[in-house]
């Protein structure tokens, strides 16, 4: 039987606050093999673990991480209350440094390396993929960078040999052609988005479909060669496949 790859969504953010250290060591320590992140840029043009452009989610502190200094973002818990009440604070931001020095201490996972719209949009693509790739660099054969930004995925591929992934925001005629012209390395999408049943469109070969909690779901993808599941509840599913 066929078992997919699983990939741990902002780590393991059914137990722990997401974009995390912390979820993302607690997704490795449940046996991920692919953890996947968030990064926003700061005001000090420095790359943070962050899904949102503002931290009132995930702190209850409503400051936009544009205008958020390192130092600021520093005093921020990131412990997510409205989830997680006051269990995991304080939470400190955490930086793409911080967590590239983690992953070096697992050659043998990868990360799935996100880098968000609303960021490129402020301040501009070129500057913060530059920033970006400048970066991972150094760990260019244990990342790849995945983005909803076609412009993103192709100043990757101008730019790097790191792998890319292209997110798409609608599963419709339009994105086909238009992944078809990018030649990103994986597609990946809410599953939720593909006619119910069907196996995703078979030209293109590497496939991560997002968020599967569901372990029959999981498996029934997987049977159709779907490569990379992407789950919030790895250890679930992490145990599961295990014991197939």
């Amino acid at each position: 039987m066929r078992k997919p790859r699983l990939v741990a969504h902002r780590g393991f953010m059914r137990r722990y606050p997401e974009n995390t250290r912390l979820a993302l060591y607690a997704a490795i320590e449940a046996g991920a093999g692919y953890i996947e992140f968030d990064l926003q840029m700061n005001a000090d043009l420095e790359l943070i673990l962050m899904h949102d452009d503002n931290f009132q989610r995930t702190s209850g502190v409503s400051q936009s991480v544009f205008t958020a200094s390192t130092d600021l973002c520093r005093d921020i818990s990131v412990h997510h209350p409205q989830k997680f009440g006051e269990t995991f604070k304080p939470l400190k931001v955490s930086t793409l440094a911080e967590i590239l020095e983690l992953c070096a201490q697992y050659p043998e996972v990868t990360a799935l390396v996100e880098i968000k719209g609303e960021s490129l949009k402020q301040w501009g693509l070129v500057r913060v993929m530059d920033i970006l790739l400048a970066q991972l660099e150094p760990f260019k054969k244990q990342c790849m960078l995945i983005s909803f930004s076609a412009e993103a995925i192709e100043y990757t591929r101008q730019h790097s040999e790191l792998k890319t992934g292209w997110i798409l925001r609608k599963y419709d005629a339009t994105h086909r052609a238009q992944a078809a012209s990018l030649q990103a390395d994986f597609l990946m999408t809410n599953y939720e988005r593909l006619p119910e049943g069907e196996a995703p469109w078979p030209e293109f070969a590497h496939w991560m479909l997002y968020d599967i909690v569901d372990t029959d779901v999981a498996l029934a993808y997987s049977e159709m060669g779907v490569e990379l599941i992407e789950t919030a509840d790895i250890a679930s599913m992490v145990a599961f496949f295990n014991k197939l």
